[in-house]
């Protein structure tokens, strides 16, 4: 008699469980990566949003002629003596001054970011202001040609265990 083998034997079992182990780790993985880029999503936009609005200052300084072309500068910069507004190196995140510049010598307090108290409502006298302690900006210009300079904004920041930076770069020409 005849004996009528089906279905799978322990071999074949042995190697679809190790596939599919393989598979559910390699899922886990990719999980854990996404939960730590979401983590990063908030500082990373803050950093975005910041180098923005330095070089939106430096263009302002120019287009309501706050200071003149040849004051668009770092005060050192490249040369040790260009005798520009804005301070040279990495300077912590702090609020404009009264020229409504950022990293210059009239700059303000450290920046810090109004969040909801415990009723959940913003704008209530219960807010918390959460100081951006852990950011640093830097400002670096550098001229091209007479009438062309590269200003380059650096944000620094920890996201979790990490340092991190953001750079923004572009050009400012002497017209308005």
């Amino acid at each position: 008699m005849r004996r009528n083998d089906s279905g799978f034997t322990l071999m074949e079992t042995m190697v679809a469980l190790g596939i599919l182990s393989f598979g559910l780790l390699a899922m886990g993985q990719v999980m854990a990566f996404g939960i730590g880029m979401m983590s990063t999503a908030g500082p990373d936009m803050l950093a975005r949003q910041k180098a923005a609005e330095a070089i939106e200052s430096v263009f302002t300084s120019r287009d309501t002629r706050t200071t003149t072309w040849a004051r668009i500068r770092n005060e050192q910069g490249l040369s040790g003596t260009d005798g520009g507004v804005f301070n040279d190196g990495e300077l912590p995140l702090t609020t404009a001054g009264l020229d409504g510049l950022v990293n210059t010598d009239d700059d303000g307090p450290v920046e810090s970011i109004l969040l909801p108290g415990p009723d959940g409502q913003l704008g209530t006298g219960d807010d918390l202001a959460n100081p951006l302690d852990g950011f640093s900006r830097e400002i670096e210009i550098r001229d091209v040609d007479a009438n062309l300079r590269r200003i380059r904004v650096t944000i620094r920041y920890n996201a979790g265990p990490l340092r991190r930076e953001y750079v923004l770069e572009t050009l400012i020409s002497s017209f308005a």
